[in-house]
Order: C-alpha cells, then structure tokens, then sequence
C-alpha cells in the first residue's frame, strides 16, 4: 500500500507538472524562441528511466547487499552469540509488526549494521562481526532495534522512491537546459550538436548534487525516527549507549560499499558541502535529540 500510495502521488506530480505547462504555455513559449521540444513526452521519457532504476535498485537491495558487504545469512545458529541474535531480531520483529527478517553478520572490524529490503516483511537486517565483538548485549540490542525501525518505517522503499523521483526531474530539466542552450545560444535547427552534449552533461552533474543534499536531508532525518524507534523498541539508555559507544569509535574506517553507507548506523563526519551530503546525523545531534525526547 505504500508503495501504490507513493507511486500515484509521484505520477499525480508529473501530470500536474505538465498541467502548469499547457496553462502557462510554457512549451509554446519555447516554440516562439526556436526550442521545438516536447515536454510532455520528454518527462514521460524520463519518469520511466528514472523511476525503473530506483526501482531495480530496491528490488535487488538485498542481493547487493550480501554481495557487497559478504554477508553470511544464519540459517542455522551454530553458537549462543548467533541464537541470541536470531531470539533478539525475532523479538523487536514481533513488537514492531514486521515479518521476521533475514539476520545476517558481515565481516568487518569497524561496529557498524543495516537494514535494507524491499518489502517490511521480507527485509535483512545485518550486523559486523566488531559490532558484536565489542558491544554489550543492551548497545547490540538497541543497534538492532535501530535497523528494525527503519524496516518498520518502510525507510529503504521511501527512500528509493525519493531517488526516483528525482533522477525523472534531474534527466528531465538537464535535457531542456541543454536543448535550449543547443537552439538558442548555438543556433542549432536540426538534430543535436556537441554543445547540447555538454551542455546537458553538465546540468545533470549540478541537478544531480542538489537532488543528493534532497535525498540526504531525508536520510538524516529517518536517522531521528529511526533512532527513537530504537529507543521505543529496545530502551532509550541502551540507544543512547550504543550511539555513544559508535562516537568512540568514530575514527575507524568506513566498513561499508557506498551505496550502501545510508542503510547504516554510522557514517563518516563532514562540514560545508560534504556535511549537505552526509547520510548521517551527528551523532552529537542524534544523542541530544533521543536525551530531549
């Protein structure tokens, strides 16, 4: 349901859009300048590009993520630390109204975990064999009640249908930029020449930043919920805990792919630009807002 709900509403933005294109005459406008451009079929273009990737994406989240991180799924526990596991996941699954997840450890020495999926009741939760070294069974507990309300949010849906989105929007104005610099600024009538190339490329670099501080203003922000869902879920002395015990450890390396770094519980600290495109809270902010809640 919510994967209908959000696709109509996303389709439901790209009629409108093409709506306040037809009363504002806009496309006719661009005509009267030399720019022979049909809008609406380009942003159906680019909605069915942009939203397939996302999509494909999501869909094959869990693959790529056992691929990635060289996850080992615990089908059967062959010690008490992996039955502990297996008892807690199934616990906070249970509590939080989710289907029981796939539990995974991957090998890593930096205390990191995620969550990805494309269905709540049918998601991988995943920890590293230094998380489970060096925390406590309450930080380990409230690690995993963190990643099982991300699950519960539909956080990793969401947030691939945000990219979606996206991606039509940034394929769709980098093409008219390009088009109309192509037509009117190099005068080209026929076919497209090497400045609509450039042009275009360059636009989708620019659009394609700003969508990214888009997409990562909303991962810090399910960072909160998430973390307060932790806090609900497990205990908020224990996600307080295990936040601080990940702020000890800060100075480790990155454990996880790229792509993966926003289904995480940590991620690396930034200022200017790189703080607009950071995944994560600090965790500073993350521990004062679950102390104020």
């Amino acid at each position: 349901m919510r994967i209908l709900l959000f696709m109509a509403t996303n389709i439901a933005v790209l009629v409108l859009i093409s709506l306040i294109f037809s009363l504002f005459g806009l496309e006719g406008i661009l005509v009267n300048n030399g720019v022979d451009l049909n809008l609406s079929s380009l942003l159906i273009f680019c909605a069915l590009f942009g939203m397939t990737g996302s999509v494909f994406s999501l869909l094959l989240s869990k693959f790529l993520a056992k691929r990635g991180t060289g996850t080992q799924i615990i089908e059967t526990p062959g010690n008490a630390d992996e039955q502990w596991l297996i008892d807690t996941v199934d616990s906070l699954a249970r509590d939080a109204g989710i289907g029981m997840p796939e539990v995974g450890i991957f090998p890593s020495d930096a205390a990191n975990a995620f969550a990805t999926g494309w269905n709540r009741n049918n998601a991988l939760v995943a920890v590293s064999t230094g998380l489970l070294r060096r925390f406590d069974k309450e930080e380990t507990r409230a690690v995993l009640a963190h990643e099982i309300g991300h699950v519960a949010n539909g956080d990793m849906i969401t947030l691939a249908l945000i990219q979606g989105v996206l991606n039509t929007f940034v394929m769709f104005f980098a093409r008219i930029i390009g088009h109309t610099v192509d037509r009117v600024v190099f005068k080209n009538e026929r076919g497209y020449g090497f400045g609509y190339i450039i042009v275009t490329l360059l636009a989708q670099v620019v659009l394609g930043i700003l969508a990214s501080m888009i997409i990562m203003w909303f991962s810090r922000y399910r960072e909160y919920r998430a973390d307060a869902a932790g806090a609900q879920l497990a205990s908020t002395a224990g996600m307080t805990a295990a936040l601080m015990r990940l702020k000890a450890e800060q100075g480790l390396p990155q454990d996880l792919p790229g792509e993966m770094t926003a289904f995480g519980i940590r991620s690396h600290a930034g200022s200017g630009l790189q703080a607009l495109l950071r995944s994560h809270p600090p965790l500073d902010d993350r521990i004062r807002a679950l102390q104020a809640a």
